[in-house]
């Protein structure tokens, strides 16, 4: 299929890899062109195909076609939490990964969600509300005082208070 050539029709433009018009705002919800998408599939579909390049920069990868996207803040979404039979604690994100959680990476935006590094440190993870509320399962006062992720029999320190935790699940 031959690329458009000429004007766009009027209030439209011709996208290309560069300026795909696609976006992942701050509530990790999907835009093209400032419309919002709502077909779940496509949702999932663009959830499973978000990938951070070496240079940083977001992109969709679709079979053999990719482009450009534009991400407010978080690109992924935690959706659970568990514990791994050796006491891990890992998340599974909604590009259909698991991985280990960086309980160093843990912190509380200012509406109360939880939020973590992944991908190895390079992007920003969002706690839904599920993935938030089975974390806040794992949590326990440790004996000085503080929070800690109790996973099977180890104990994990976390610097997270309880007045940041307050109404946020």
């Amino acid at each position: 299929m031959q690329p458009p050539t000429g004007q766009p029709p009027a209030g439209k433009r011709w996208h290309t890899r560069e300026d795909s018009g696609i976006r992942l705002d701050a509530a990790l919800r999907w835009w093209h062109d400032d419309e919002p998408i709502e077909h779940p599939k496509i949702i999932e579909l663009f959830n499973a195909s978000l990938i951070l390049d070496d240079e940083g920069r977001y992109q969709l990868r679709i079979g053999q076609d990719w482009c450009y996207v534009q991400v407010e803040d978080a690109a992924y979404e935690v959706r659970t939490v568990d514990v791994t039979p050796d006491a891990r604690v890992s998340i599974r994100l909604s590009d259909r990964t698991a991985e280990a959680l960086e309980l160093d990476s843990l912190q509380v935006d200012g509406a109360g969600v939880l939020t973590c590094r992944v991908k190895q440190g390079r992007a920003k993870a969002r706690f839904s509300r599920d993935g938030q509320y089975q974390f806040g399962e794992l949590l326990e006062q440790g004996q000085d005082g503080g929070l800690v992720v109790r996973a099977g029999e180890r104990q994990h320190p976390v610097a997270l208070s309880l007045e940041s935790l307050t109404g946020s699940v």
